[in-house]
């Protein structure tokens, strides 16, 4: 009995593996993409009509420039390299937040959200897009759907989202809130070490290929790491040292720069 049980989790855990673009890095997805995208949508628009959104025309037409600059980035990549069907059923969405939280994320199908008090350490367009190139490379990278099949695994030994949520439709939507960082202080650094490491990697090309200096990710970082007075030591969080943090990122920076081509 030990035997099939252990032959059908590895038969699961290898239909659910999908790779991440440009790292190669495989990864468990228990969660379908359109489940993804239908829960995405749903929370999204769940946010939004209990948020306010800004009345800074300026700031906010500078959120969706730089979100749009971004996205046909990623739109170019994955064509480039014969991945566009990853992104299939995406529907593109940029909105500013009034909230006082240094927090943007973007959900599964490119539903994203910048709190304007991020603004004031973004600076400028460049800095908005290392937040905006990140945080739509958790989305292009899957860590949404990665960090819901690890939950699923945990509290509940890999049953099918439908099944979790036939017992309590509010859980997905919660644990897809929770799998992509919203709505909680400093989301930027929400995720695993290797997730944020992989989306800072992914960030700096899509930034890049957009038109905006990659090179300004390392002073956009060390303002953040003066917002949180030097971070948390990296043996006690799931994210990378500031030091780190900046370190690989100076580290990918001739990578990155191939793909520079200013604007």
């Amino acid at each position: 009995m030990f035997k099939k049980i252990l032959l059908a989790s590895s038969l699961l855990i290898a239909a659910g593996c999908t790779t991440v673009p440009i790292t190669g890095r495989r990864q468990l997805s228990l969660v379908s993409d359109s489940e993804m995208l239908t829960l995405s949508t749903q929370e999204y628009q769940k946010t939004l009509s209990e948020s306010k959104l800004s009345s800074n025309a300026t700031q906010t037409a500078m959120v969706k420039r730089v979100g749009q600059r971004i996205q046909h980035a990623v739109e170019e990549y994955m064509a480039q390299t014969n991945n566009s069907s990853q992104l299939a059923g995406y529907q593109w969405e940029f909105n500013l937040v009034e909230d006082k939280q240094v927090n943007a994320w973007c959900m599964p199908g490119g539903k994203v959200v910048v709190y304007t008090g991020i603004l004031p350490i973004t600076q400028d367009e460049n800095g908005l897009a290392v937040v905006l190139g990140h945080e739509i490379s958790h989305a292009v990278a899957k860590h949404g759907s990665e960090r819901m099949s690890d939950q699923l695994i945990a509290q509940y030994g890999g049953a099918a989202l439908q099944t979790v949520t036939g017992a309590n439709p509010s859980v997905a939507g919660n644990m897809l809130m929770t799998a992509v960082g919203a709505g909680s202080q400093l989301g930027l650094l929400h995720f695993s070490r290797q997730q944020e490491s992989e989306a800072d990697h992914l960030g700096l090309i899509f930034m890049a290929m957009a038109g905006y200096n990659p090179q300004t990710a390392v002073s956009f970082w060390q303002r953040m790491a003066a917002q949180s007075q030097g971070g948390t030591p990296a043996f006690l969080s799931d994210h990378p040292a500031d030091a780190q943090r900046i370190a690989d990122i100076q580290r990918l920076m001739p990578e990155a720069q191939k793909y520079y081509k200013a604007r």
